[in-house]
């Protein structure tokens, strides 16, 4: 059904089948400082940005102090929690002008204002972040642009989320150079695991080249619909090649996941008690869970 070899041989690569990197991080004066998790696919429309936004939700539910990056220049997240795109964004903190600290705005899973639903932080996105590519090309350290400005707030967080443009380009390069950890949504259609596969190789090159700390890689199944053959069918291709790196949780397609965006919300705000949210919370516990474990 897929062709999965060239996926497996590049994550082999990639990883050299060691265990993924410890659960937490620790600076020079002994703090434990948080994990950074860059959310990418090369194929659009996988449920990538929703998974960040309510992934974040879910852990801002959970008391946890929590960063979410748009990347993206589409602005998807964004535009999810209901903000407007013309004040300080991404686009600002690549090129140096503001700080990650000066550029992020404190959002509830409701939207807008952070007294509604649980709150996080929110680093928004703009549609000047497309003309980026070109304009970081030119600077010094210009695929670590992101990383360096997380250092500086690493501590402050238990996780920063990043959402990232559906392509390999620049972008996601900083996101992956600032990572310890890569999520990849991956779709209940034919063909999912053919997106996987520049994605992997792309995690190898940034491995080898710039950030050895990227090793855990998690993968998420989203848009299940267990009425059809096709969901079951994907689910257990993935299971198959790789049954260590699929999470157990799987993401429902359903009619409240989409709507949650059109209202400013998270679907845990939107549809607190319906199976998305629960899935949602589920994949929070679940990663917590392999972050703890990959720590002892």
């Amino acid at each position: 059904m897929y062709r999965t070899a060239p996926v497996i041989a590049a994550y082999a690569t990639a990883t050299g089948h060691r265990p993924p990197a410890t659960g937490h991080w620790y600076n020079g004066a002994g703090q434990v400082m948080g994990r950074i998790i860059a959310i990418a696919s090369q194929k659009g429309g996988v449920g990538k940005t929703t998974t960040a936004v309510n992934l974040a939700a879910a852990w801002a539910e959970r008391q946890r102090r929590v960063l979410l990056i748009d990347l993206d220049p589409q602005a998807n997240a964004t535009a999810s929690l209901g903000l407007s795109l013309d004040g300080r964004s991404t686009y600002d903190v690549l090129l140096g002008t503001v700080s990650l600290r000066e550029a992020a705005v404190p959002v509830g899973s409701a939207g807008r204002q952070a007294g509604e639903g649980a709150s996080f932080d929110l680093v928004p996105s703009s549609m000047d972040l497309a003309g980026a590519t070109i304009e970081l090309v030119e600077l010094t350290d210009r695929d670590r642009r992101l990383a360096s400005h997380l250092a500086a707030v690493h501590a402050t967080y238990d996780y920063a989320l990043i959402d990232c443009p559906p392509a390999l380009g620049l972008l996601t390069i900083n996101a992956l150079a600032a990572a310890d950890t890569l999520l990849v949504p991956v779709q209940c259609e034919y063909l999912a695991l053919e997106g996987l596969t520049e994605v992997l190789r792309t995690l190898r090159s940034v491995h080898e080249r710039l950030n050895p700390a990227l090793r855990a890689v998690h993968l998420v199944l989203t848009m299940y619909d267990l009425r059809t053959n096709l969901s079951r069918q994907v689910s257990a291709e993935v299971q198959r090649h790789f049954p260590r790196e699929l999470l157990k949780t799987v993401i429902p397609r359903t009619v409240r996941l989409g709507e949650a965006p059109s209202y400013g919300q998270s679907v845990l705000a939107y549809d607190p008690t319906g199976r998305a949210a629960a899935a949602y919370r589920a994949l929070g516990a679940e990663l917590e869970e392999a972050f703890t474990h990959a720590a002892t």
